[in-house]
């Protein structure tokens, strides 16, 4: 079994970070948006860092045997934590235990349910169906999301 680890955003390498945003099998998930440059990807760094320090998030990192996979986090939205996982698709397997994991933070981080919004493009999953106590449809930047609220328990 793998081992997982979550680093902060400063702790990995730039170049595979700006290789993996720009991954268009990942892009093909998430809001379209130009392509990262150097400046951009560190905006966005700057950004996520600061996100991690409001009360009830976490922005990190995901290493998978040392190797960048991705990153994941409780991070605000309105009023909600939404929980993000965005990771390589060679590592979708892990998926389920960084999902835990997050579920296991914001536990911790003492919140009582979390969001995921999903593009609507998305397939339905069963598992985020059967643990939801809501599912909704949520437009954001222009785009329309399937979201799923889900209990911290």
């Amino acid at each position: 079994m793998s081992t997982i680890r979550y680093v902060p955003l400063t702790e990995v390498s730039p170049p595979a970070l700006l290789t993996l945003l720009n991954d268009p099998q990942i892009r093909n998930h998430l809001i379209q948006h130009p392509l990262f440059s150097t400046d951009s990807l560190n905006a966005w760094i700057d950004a996520k860092v600061e996100e991690d320090r409001f009360p009830g998030c976490r922005v990190r990192a995901v290493l998978s045997d040392e190797q960048l996979i991705g990153w994941c986090g409780l991070q605000r939205s309105g009023e909600d934590a939404e929980m993000a996982i965005v990771i390589t698709p060679e590592a979708w397997g892990t998926g389920p235990r960084i999902f835990r994991d997050l579920l296991g933070w914001a536990g911790e981080l003492g919140h009582e349910q979390v969001i995921i919004h999903l593009l609507d493009t998305r397939r339905d999953y069963r598992f985020l169906q059967n643990r939801a106590t809501s599912i909704r449809s949520t437009s954001l930047l222009d785009r329309t999301f399937t979201t799923y609220v889900l209990p911290v328990q």
